[in-house]
């Protein structure tokens, strides 16, 4: 049941390197998060630089479908945070924006997935890990519609859709994996007032919690747009090269042909 999701020449050797990318994530979320929950719109902006300085750090040791995932899932991400936030207000950040750190961090949180996702740790005890995250889950869920003061039926809605990529996806590793660093970046995030989900979602007009317990689920639609649309991706830039790469190989052959005259 817990294949393998396409991996298009992932390199199995560097397995140190999957944690690392893990505990760096884990790691600068936490920082970024707490210090962003008093800081100035301009320390904001220079955690958005850094985010994309360690994006681009990680990704320089990875394959090219790799890194058009982390793009599609950063492209995706961040429409969904504009649509979702600004205009919809389904949660707010403290200055009412997508801050600068948000679409890197997308990656970040895409490439641990990714990462964990295919480590030896997540392979050897795929079931074990599957059963504490459905439990986990399905607990504090249930908490949302019994005993929390502010009730999250949303969240219990979201981990039904959880439980669905979860079981029917095509990557249900880097599903289970996106569960562990959206659910810390969630909570540290509304623990220290970095954002905040409203009261009632504006969508469904029905009561959530800050953050809702399913909301990996929404991770898991950027996790899956982002493994789905890749190979395309590839594909259409693979054509669009085509053209250039025969005026190329023309210019060549004629360079060649000149100089055999001479």
């Amino acid at each position: 049941m817990f294949r393998y999701f396409p991996d298009a020449g992932v390199d199995y050797r560097h397995q140190y390197r999957d944690y690392f990318i893990a505990a760096f994530t884990f790691l600068c979320v936490a920082v970024c998060l707490v210090v962003d929950a008093d800081a100035s719109l301009q320390k904001q902006n220079a955690l958005g630089v850094c985010g994309w300085v360690f994006l681009i750090g990680l990704l320089l040791g990875e394959c090219k479908f790799v890194r058009m995932q982390v793009i599609i899932a950063i492209i995706f991400a961040t429409i969904g945070e504009h649509f979702a936030s600004p205009y919809m207000g389904g949660y707010t950040y403290r200055f009412e924006n997508v801050p600068a750190y948000v679409p890197p961090g997308h990656g970040m949180v895409y490439l641990t997935a990714v990462a964990l996702g295919r480590s030896g740790f997540f392979h050897r005890h795929a079931r074990a890990i599957a059963f504490f995250v459905v439990s986990a889950c399905g607990l504090w869920s249930l908490w949302g519609v019994t005993f929390a003061e502010r009730g999250d039926v949303v969240g219990a809605l979201l981990f039904c859709v959880f439980l669905v990529y979860l079981f029917k996806g095509r990557s249900p590793l880097l599903y289970l994996a996106a569960f562990f660093i959206t659910t810390w970046l969630e909570l540290i995030g509304t623990a220290v007032g970095t954002w905040h989900w409203a009261v009632i979602d504006p969508v469904l007009d029905l009561p959530q919690g800050n953050p809702p317990s399913g909301v990996a689920a929404w991770y898991c639609l950027v996790d899956a747009v982002a493994l789905g649309g890749a190979p395309y991706a590839l594909a259409a830039l693979q054509k669009m090269k085509k053209p250039w790469l025969f005026i190329k190989e023309r210019r060549q052959r004629a360079y060649q042909g000149v100089s055999a005259g001479d």
